[in-house]
């Protein structure tokens, strides 16, 4: 099951091990059985501290990770190879007496939850969003008895997604109710469940030098290089990582030939943790207001001050703004081919949108879906010439220019598409299982108002220091107009608005 690479670098993991931990596995005759068979016999070869025995559990194939004499409520049901390998390492680690990587605030919390509490997240081995998912409902099950969690691999389980209408990944069950989807933290989850900060955990703030609102690449980058000045630093953002999250091959950041999207968000929270910066995650910024000092206030109610601000929010993911597209956002309608492509293998989907991530999207999707439909509004595609050949020579893939997507139509889940023929006015309708809108982004500066100039695409307007209109208010990244949205880009931006901000200060002299 494993090359001899990926066993390396297992070994040296389970030399971490602390204490004995007994897997439990309950296997029929099928070959996703066997491959599960095959591979505890291979972690319990590799190790003395794994101990295997048969067992009969909810699920078949399934195998649980347990302390001898006690079960500690961390099922996999499926195999946890792919992007769901590093849960597995982790599982080990910590039910053997590793302790997690979680600070000290969280773990009281996840103790401190009352009453019995059995998560399902169902995933697909190729979603990089459902890893933190997993791991984080799997430290929850280590930390407190009366949680468990169970890891449904979607393609292992088809006919329980489908009875379920699982259309999109991670997609999470409590008790056996739908609970939460797309990608958490474990502090995310811990706020669903009612354990989230309120406005009397902001009381105590002194006002800040500089307040970086937004934590994605821009947001990171500037918060950094505010705290390298030896000021007073605070970063509050509704998703530490921003949309790069949601990202899965990144190839174009220089120095680094290929990474992801959730690592390099990781490795972007690890180095900002490494300086005096008052980090304020899951909170969502409402409204500015410049004062004496410039106030931030919160979704909870709390304000916070700051004698500068640098707004780095980002952007989102553009919808097509149709009927049906709300009704059956995760029940059809994705934006994620990545992630949620698995759950429409053999099935017919439709793409909106010609531009590169378009165009990509098809030609993924082409690969497990019967068949691929693109919808493009223009009267060409927008995409690279390249990908527009690698798509043309696909045999399961059409594509619709000069037509507007009007409605998606289902009824507990999508099942067609219909558009107009922009030329003819004639209206058609496709029977599918799913749609992808793959559109571009709108920037998430709208809880702004009038407060910051903005363009008419909703881009904070700023010069070539980052500077916006209010004196004290800078912005970065792609909230900012910007001309390309990138990566290296946003980061650059976000150390020139950070640049920017402490040559604000050295001059005007902000007094509190």
């Amino acid at each position: 099951m494993l090359d001899a690479n990926i066993k390396a670098q297992l070994a040296q993991y389970l030399e971490m091990m602390e204490k004995e931990v007994q897997l439990k596995i309950s296997v029929g005759s099928d070959k996703v059985a066997q491959d599960m068979q095959e591979l505890v016999d291979e972690l319990a070869s590799m190790s003395s501290l794994i101990k295997v025995e048969k067992a009969e559990l909810e699920r078949t194939p399934s195998f649980s990770i347990n302390r001898p004499g006690e079960d500690t409520g961390i099922v996999f049901a499926g195999i946890p190879l792919g992007h769901e390998f590093t849960s597995l390492v982790l599982a080990l680690l910590h039910v053997s007496g590793r302790a997690p990587k979680v600070n000290d605030q969280v773990i009281e919390q996840v103790k401190n939850i009352e009453g019995v509490h059995h998560f399902e997240s169902y995933i697909s081995l190729s979603c990089q969003n459902c890893p933190e998912v997993v791991q984080a409902l799997n430290i929850m099950s280590v930390l407190n008895p009366n949680i468990t969690h169970t890891m449904i691999d979607g393609a292992a389980f088809k006919d329980e997604v489908e009875s379920k209408n699982i259309m999109a990944v991670p997609t999470v069950y409590l008790n056996g109710e739908p609970f939460t989807n797309g990608r958490k933290t474990i502090e995310e989850i811990l706020a669903e469940m009612g354990s989230g900060l309120d406005a009397s955990d902001f009381e105590d703030k002194d006002p800040f030098d500089v307040l970086v609102v937004g934590g994605g690449p821009a947001g990171a980058s500037a918060a950094i290089y505010a705290a390298r000045k030896g000021i007073r630093t605070g970063i509050v953002a509704d998703r530490f990582g921003g949309q790069i999250l949601d990202t899965a091959a990144i190839e174009n950041f220089i120095s680094v030939n290929r990474t992801e999207g959730p690592k390099l968000a990781a490795s972007l929270e690890e180095h900002v943790k490494e300086y005096d910066i008052d980090i304020m995650n899951l909170q969502t910024a409402k409204r500015l207001e410049k004062k004496d000092l410039i106030e931030i206030e919160l979704e909870n109610g709390a304000v916070l001050k700051s004698k500068t601000v640098i707004l780095s929010t980002g952007a989102r993911w553009r919808n097509i703004g149709v009927p049906g597209e709300a009704e059956f956002r995760n029940k059809g309608v994705a934006y994620c081919p990545h992630c949620d492509g698995p759950l429409f293998e053999g099935k017919d989907v439709a793409v909106v949108g010609g531009g590169n991530s378009g165009i990509e999207a098809a030609i993924d999707l082409a690969g497990i879906a019967s068949h691929v439909t693109v919808l493009e509004f223009a009267s060409e595609l927008k995409a690279d010439a390249v990908l527009q050949e690698r798509l043309n020579s696909l045999p399961n893939a059409k594509v619709l220019t000069n037509v507007q997507t009007k409605e998606i139509t289902g009824t507990d889940k999508v099942n067609g598409v219909t558009y107009t023929d922009r030329d003819s006015g004639e209206e058609h309708h496709i029977e599918l299982d799913g749609i992808f809108i793959q559109i571009g982004l709108v920037p998430n500066t709208d809880w702004l108002g009038d407060s910051i100039e903005r363009n008419r695409f909703g881009e904070i307007v700023v010069d070539k220091k980052g500077t916006t209109n209010v004196p004290g208010v800078f912005a970065a990244g792609d909230c900012s107009d910007s001309p390309y949205k990138q990566i290296i880009i946003s980061m650059g931006s976000g150390a020139t608005a950070s640049l920017s901000a402490f040559d604000y200060l050295v001059r005007s002299k902000v007094e509190v």
